[in-house]
């Protein structure tokens, strides 16, 4: 299921200039996602990080990457409308290589556990074919 940027909108409570995802592919409900974004020259973020040398900062693609995350499980508890996922903690960030104004990214996210109502995932994120940073983090999913 691709979901593109108003469907988005529907799962996560993000909006710009904080929503970092254009589109998601949800793979396996609640699990395994893929979503995009392309970062244009004209981010709030670029003017100050950095003048002259624009890289999306690192804090950037780790909420890109968790973002996609709760796009998954919001997917997966859509009928849970009352519901909110708060992020929790992030760990083993890598970053291999910056991400430039104009680039095109994608995101790549796995469960790989659950304890009660906190989720763990990892996530990937590739500019065309190549890894340029990884992480783990985890949410917490509260309903109202």
């Amino acid at each position: 299921m691709k979901l593109d940027l108003e469907q988005i909108k529907d799962l996560i409570p993000h909006r710009d200039p904080f929503l970092f995802v254009d589109t998601c592919e949800i793979i396996l409900p609640g699990e395994h996602g893929k979503s995009e974004k392309y970062f244009s020259k004209d981010e709030f973020f670029f003017s100050g990080h950095f003048p002259n040398n624009p890289i999306v900062p690192g804090v950037i693609i780790v909420e890109a990457m968790a973002q996609t995350a709760g796009i998954v499980v919001s997917y997966k508890l859509r009928d849970y409308k009352e519901k909110s996922v708060l992020f929790m903690s992030v760990n083993k960030a890598k970053f291999r290589k910056p991400i430039l104004p104009n680039d095109t990214v994608k995101f790549e996210v796995k469960f790989l556990n659950s304890v009660r109502d906190v989720y763990k995932f990892e996530g990937i994120c590739f500019k065309d074919d190549t890894k340029v940073s990884e992480a783990e983090f985890s949410a917490m999913i509260t309903y109202k």
